[in-house]
């Protein structure tokens, strides 16, 4: 949150306890099963996880992938059963906590009360970038996107990262996620390489011509371009 506004003391120490426990959780187990009862949230603290559903033929959609800072099983606070399965595609730390200390939150700090909000509309525009592109866009186009949204979230947890990151997903993972094959992504990989677009080497991808695969990609960052002037005014 504090890449978008200036967190006061009493809103830091507030977050800060949302993060007083941590579990660690190994790469490929699963955090939060869908369709089962659900009673925590989480704070991812360290590692890659990612959100999906099972469909009826036994496919899976991947849903979002989840960057150190990300609030996770949000949407289950809402809901007796969890509506997404939360994995770890990484080794990972992640904070649990209650409903109750989010609602506590919500009662002492309406800021951050309305920050949940935005991320979560933000969390939602980028899905349904997704829905369109799934629906009306090629297969080259839903990669590239994919590209530039895990990098343009990794320098949100490093801003080391300029144009060079690891990529940390298999393609069998970006297919789930763009509703693609592992050989269609290991396709359209290749082409956006021999477009000039991308470099990759021991398993980074590097964007040479970012202006090329942003139009490619038809791609729209959804943390940029806010407007939130309308947050209320912190209470401390």
């Amino acid at each position: 949150m504090s890449e978008l506004i200036a967190l006061t003391p009493g809103e830091k120490t507030a977050l800060e306890k949302l993060e007083e426990r941590q579990r660690h959780v190994r790469r490929g187990a699963v955090l939060q099963r869908e369709n089962e009862e659900c009673g925590e949230l989480f704070i991812l603290r360290r590692g890659l996880m990612m959100s999906y559903v099972l469909l009826d033929d036994g496919s899976r959609q991947i849903l979002r992938f989840l960057f150190p800072g990300d609030m996770l099983g949000v949407s289950s606070a809402v809901y007796r059963e969890a509506p997404e399965t939360l994995a770890a595609l990484s080794d990972c730390v992640v904070s649990p906590f209650d409903r109750a200390a989010l609602a506590q939150i919500m009662i002492d700090h309406p800021r951050l009360s309305a920050m949940v909000l935005v991320y979560g509309q933000i969390e939602r525009v980028a899905l349904t970038d997704r829905l369109a592109a799934l629906g009306r866009t090629s297969a080259k186009a839903r990669v590239a996107a994919l590209l530039l949204e895990l990098r343009n979230r990794l320098r949100g947890t490093d801003k080391t990262i300029a144009n060079a990151f690891a990529l940390g997903l298999t393609q069998e993972e970006i297919g789930d996620a763009t509703g693609l094959t592992a050989v269609h992504v290991n396709r359209m990989l290749r082409q956006l390489e021999d477009d000039g677009m991308i470099a990759r080497e021991a398993g980074r991808v590097t964007i040479v011509d970012e202006r090329a695969l942003v139009h490619t990609a038809n791609y729209v960052n959804r943390y940029e371009g806010l407007n939130l002037a309308w947050l209320p005014k912190p209470r401390d």
